[in-house]
């Protein structure tokens, strides 16, 4: 849900009737110019009073409704290096012979035109407003007319088309997870310039090693200095999750095995992460069979809608206190 003030109500501000009798989107232009709409009003008394006002909402979960909407959070929280081809609807522009998300670009830029006219659009940016939906959308359309062989800079203004209305809603969301950062030059990192190239090095100095489970959704291993951690985003809404991992935790089931446990929780873009502390001897590969035994205690977790008993509600407080919001 978004945190909405009230506004007038007026024709819908994202599009406009074309030569063909169809609605075509308003494009922004400046605050003072006349409305592309041919109103006669000034664009931010028209439709750009819809845009302004998408620069204040709060979008709780910017990525509902997309495919994927648990890896999406994911890539945009916790996965250092990772690609996904996007695919939009209607097919690609003229001159773009692809669209790549990738957590992030070189020199933290929102998105990238190749020399190729590909287009890569980084995801771990700042982002202007409360949807970053809408703003990844924006950066994207940018991206489009920017020359080949270009970055896309920042920009405040808003969009009027959000990811929702671009991307393919039909087209599978499959994260590759990289060791590194080597996948922003192609062919090979020889070739990047000098500024892209101590970005490089810096990016992959950072990274902490990272790997998505095959067996589940949305499930990433990664590897600290300490100890080894799985981070689990899960599709399901939070008290009713919270119930679930309490009855599975109050029951001692709620590790993914000897040495493991579930230590807590955030959330992310309206989703809940559980977390577990795995030892270090414990790898991606191990957390295979556990994990997909997990998931099937939690799915019949959640089919329990009888109350909590007193032990079972002392296990959710624990959790609940432990529980942290990441955005």
């Amino acid at each position: 849900m978004a945190k909405k003030r009230p506004q007038t109500k007026a024709t819908n501000p994202r599009t406009k009737a074309g030569a063909t009798g169809v609605d075509e989107p308003v494009p922004v232009v400046g605050a003072r110019e006349p409305c592309p709409c041919g109103s006669g009003r000034r664009y931010k008394a028209c439709h750009g009073r819809a845009a302004a006002h998408a620069v204040t909402e709060l979008v709780q979960r910017p990525f509902e409704g997309l495919p994927g909407e648990c890896d999406w959070v994911a890539l945009r929280e916790l996965v250092p290096a990772a690609t996904v081809e996007l695919s939009l609807k209607g097919g690609l522009p003229e001159g773009v012979p692809s669209v790549t998300l990738a957590t992030v670009l070189p020199m933290a830029w929102p998105a990238l035109r190749r020399d190729d006219g590909s287009v890569l659009l980084g995801l771990q940016n700042d982002t202007p407003s409360g949807d970053l939906s809408r703003d990844l959308a924006g950066t994207l359309r940018r991206a489009f007319a920017a020359e080949p062989g270009t970055p896309v800079t920042a920009s405040d203004q808003a969009s009027d088309v959000r990811l929702q209305d671009l991307l393919d809603p039909d087209a599978v969301f499959e994260p590759t997870v990289h060791s590194g950062f080597e996948f922003w030059v192609p062919g090979s990192a020889e070739n990047a310039s000098p500024d892209v190239a101590a970005s490089l090095e810096r990016a992959n100095a950072a990274a902490i090693p990272t790997a998505k489970l095959s067996g589940v959704d949305a499930a990433y291993w990664c590897e600290t200095p300490e100890k080894n951690h799985l981070r689990w985003v899960m599709p399901h809404p939070e008290e009713r999750l919270l119930d679930a991992l309490a009855r599975l935790h109050a029951a001692g089931v709620s590790s993914l095995g000897e040495g493991t446990r579930l230590v807590g929780s955030f959330r992310a873009h309206g989703l809940m992460v559980p977390v577990w502390d795995l030892p270090r001897s414990m790898g991606a590969e191990d957390c295979e069979k556990p994990a997909a035994e997990f998931a099937e205690r939690l799915a019949s977790a959640l089919e329990i809608d009888t109350p909590l008993t007193p032990e079972e509600r002392r296990a959710r407080g624990g959790l609940t206190n432990r529980q942290v919001t990441l955005s």
